[in-house]
């Protein structure tokens, strides 16, 4: 049977040595990249960005995708090891030898482990691919033949050792020089593409850097650290007294913050923190996604701010922060997205504006608009139902109104085969028991064997 490939929430992501990430398949898909590209930019030989995080499948993912892309002619450049936002931005604002890029491709799956490896593409004129660019590439790679011979080139690839220090000055440009002489922060790097970049940032601008987790092995990224995992960077900012502290994920496009106290700030916090800043004070809207809490949403609410959530996933934040021109959006897991500056999120900018609002508010403790008790499980599974469907609707039915005050919100992972169960509820205890219980009636409602035969 042939084989296709499919988009998530944010590119295309799964096992690295399974498919659609063997050799020939990445040859495949860089292949119809290259299509695609020739056809939007209307050019025989668009420009590429390729980059990637410290996975050990990155190096032949990396020279797998390169290979199918100047099959069709596209030239390549490898900025190496440089934060997702990075990419971006530099695909955005720089040009290689006087050439603009018009693409940039990612090789990464962000906070999953290193076991896992994904692409993310971005187009200079749009950002994240549109749902139109997205059909066209599965329809140039379902139109190949799936045994067709490639071999990898033994053509260098032309590097760009510039690509991080161009990316720096990109950042550079939106602070006052030195603003953090004084400041000691602490920064998580979860082994993964902030490792470099990060510490010289921070210390450009005057900071005393802590640095963790900053040893890349290939297997490490992400292992029990960045900002998935913050409870070591929460203890280090504690016992050296530091200003704050930072932690990011694999691939530096989201950021979990955290005060002089040890207390974890995410998402919700960081928007708050950021529409204290006067360039953001006047905002009337702010786009958070149905993962926000309801507590940031009323915090909104008597500040005359209008919350506007939109699906998980950063795409979706900056989709909508496009068409209603909001300078400020993100999702509770840390992706902030600061418009005026770019249309993605990027970690290392976002815990600069942080501080920025620190210094700025002399609220030196993050405080932060208390939030209603909410409490996330993931359920694994092998099969993603339609959670319409009966059994499954009515579960979650029952429990609604079991729960009478609160919200439940129930929606399977576009990154990874997790069903995530979230309560929110007057206390944390009624919460917590309310989303085990349904997490659990799930989990078994979806493994039925009966059921799966009858569908």
């Amino acid at each position: 049977m042939k084989q296709v490939i499919a988009f998530g929430t944010d590119g295309i992501r799964g096992p690295a040595h399974e498919y659609p990430f063997t050799t020939t398949s990445l040859q495949k898909l860089g292949k119809a990249l290259g299509l695609w590209a020739i056809k939007k930019y209307a050019k025989q030989k668009p420009q590429f960005l390729l980059a990637s995080d410290t996975r050990e499948s990155c190096p032949r993912i990396k020279a797998a995708v390169r290979v199918g892309l100047e099959q069709v002619g596209v030239k390549v450049i490898d900025a190496g090891v440089v934060p997702t936002p990075a990419v971006f931005q530099l695909i955005h604002h720089v040009a290689h030898e006087q050439q603009p890029f018009d693409a940039g491709v990612m090789v990464s799956a962000s906070h999953n482990p290193y076991h896992d490896n994904g692409l993310k593409i971005f187009d200079a004129r749009d950002c994240k691919l549109t749902k139109k660019d997205e059909q066209e590439i599965v329809d140039y790679f379902n139109a190949m033949d799936d045994e067709v011979d490639f071999v990898i080139s033994d053509i260098q690839i032309a590097s760009w050792a510039q690509a991080g220090p161009e990316y720096g000055n990109l950042v550079a440009s939106f602070f006052p020089h030195n603003f953090l002489a004084g400041i000691t922060v602490v920064l998580d790097c979860a082994h993964g593409a902030t490792y470099q970049l990060a510490p010289m940032i921070f210390e450009k601008f005057g900071a005393k850097v802590v640095l963790l987790h900053a040893a890349p092995t290939g297997t490490n990224i992400n292992h029990g650290c960045g900002a998935l995992h913050p409870q070591t960077l929460q203890a280090e900012v504690v016992r050296l007294g530091a200003h704050a502290g930072f932690a990011f994920d694999g691939d530096g496009d989201r950021v979990i913050a955290v005060n002089r106290f040890g207390v974890v700030k995410d998402g919700d916090d960081v928007l708050s923190l950021l529409l204290r800043l006067p360039r953001y004070a006047l905002s009337k809207q702010v786009v958070g996604t149905v993962m926000t809490n309801s507590g940031f949403e009323h915090s909104m609410q008597q500040a005359g701010v209008q919350l506007i959530r939109t699906p998980v996933g950063d795409k979706y934040v900056s989709a909508m922060m496009e068409e209603c021109d909001i300078l400020l959006g993100g999702e509770t897991s840390g992706h902030i997205i600061v418009k005026d500056y770019s249309r993605t999120g990027d970690g290392i900018f976002v815990a600069l504006k942080i501080l920025e609002s620190m210094l700025t508010t002399q609220n030196w403790d993050m405080a932060s608009p208390e939030k209603y008790p909410q409490v996330l499980v993931n359920v694994p599974v092998e099969h993603k139902r339609n959670l319409a469907d009966q059994p499954f609707a009515r579960i979650i039915q029952q429990y609604e109104q079991e729960l009478q005050k609160g919200r439940i919100l129930v929606r399977y992972s576009g990154t990874e085969n997790l069903l995530r169960v979230m309560i929110e509820a007057a206390t944390n205890e009624r919460a917590l028991s309310f989303a085990q219980r349904l997490a659990t009636a799930l989990q078994q409602a979806l493994s039925t064997e009966g059921f799966y035969e009858n569908c």
